[in-house]
């Protein structure tokens, strides 16, 4: 399930920017769901299925740039644009190296950062669209695996691997959403249709068994890779690297890391790791003129 392009998160300190902020982005019919210190921030951008966050550079408990950062690790497809209040063209350049897609200093006008929001998300729905047609095309491509969804047969390096069928659903499963990062308990509904409480374990087995057939080297995995603190994703392309010699380097080997900032890891508890429903808010009433310049540097 991919998220709708009209959830947004807006982590923002400044209780009145936020407001004027929330109320245009609700005008234009986004749903803005609003987090005011870095710590609440991170963890609804790790909980609830946002398409786009909009985050303050200096936010309390925790810096907009550590945000940013592990976001980036643990939400690949996530777009993330910051707002700063520094005009040094070392921080831009510091947030975009760490993930974000674009930068804004203040102080800037409404009608550019509307725009810069659509711009990034047009940019959002034209890879989606990508990727939706070549799932319906019957077969995906990542490296030396090839999964053909017609005939549910797995290709490795052109050889075929047997697999189960609930080996096969898991894998068609994770593939389509390559990068995201699914809890033990999401997967466990999405294979099983229920809530298996206190066998979120099962999931364990079933990508042991997986990884037992497709990859090289368990230890260090390619196709399947865990998200400490949260789950399992599936790898993105550029991580799919050819398979390299002992003693060589490939980006895959890091393992990605969320913490969970004080909430119980463990994907079976009641609400762990699951998306939180989007309520609508209303900012107010007051009408600003586009042309408002928002923030001064903090």
């Amino acid at each position: 399930m991919l998220s709708t392009d009209k959830n947004l998160l807006l982590v923002e300190d400044d209780a009145e920017r936020a407001s004027l902020l929330a109320m245009h982005l609700g005008e234009m019919g986004y749903v803005v769901r609003h987090a005011r210190d870095g710590e609440e921030g991170l963890r609804l951008g790790l909980e609830t299925d946002c398409a786009l966050v909009i985050l303050e550079h200096l936010l309390p408990k925790l810096d907009g740039l550590e945000v940013c950062r592990r976001l980036r690790e643990a939400r690949k497809s996530l777009l993330i644009l910051m707002l700063g209040g520094r005009s040094e063209e070392v921080d831009r350049v510091v947030g975009l190296e760490l993930g974000a897609d674009d930068y804004v200093t203040k102080p800037f006008g409404m009608a550019e950062l509307l725009a810069r929001v659509r711009a990034l998300l047009r940019r959002r729905r034209a890879i989606v669209e990508e990727l939706l047609e070549r799932q319906h095309s019957g077969e995906r491509a990542f490296g030396e695996l090839r999964l053909h969804l017609g005939s549910r047969r797995v290709l490795l390096r052109g050889r075929p691997v047997e697999l189960s069928a609930r080996e096969f659903d898991f894998l068609a499963f994770l593939s389509a959403t390559p990068g995201r990062a699914y809890t033990r308990a999401q997967i466990l509904r999405q294979l099983w249709d229920c809530d298996f409480r206190g066998y979120e374990y099962t999931v364990n087995s079933l990508i042991k068994r997986l990884r037992k057939k497709l990859e090289d080297d368990r230890a260090r995995p390619r196709y399947i890779l865990t998200v400490r603190g949260v789950g399992y994703r599936f790898a993105e392309p550029g991580e799919l690297v050819p398979t390299v010699g002992a003693g060589e380097t490939r980006a895959s080997e890091l393992v990605v890391t969320a913490e969970p900032l004080g909430r119980s890891p463990h994907p079976g508890s009641p609400g762990a790791g699951e998306p939180q429903p989007w309520g609508s808010s209303s900012p107010g009433s007051q009408t600003t003129s586009d042309k408002y310049q928002l923030g001064s540097s903090k």
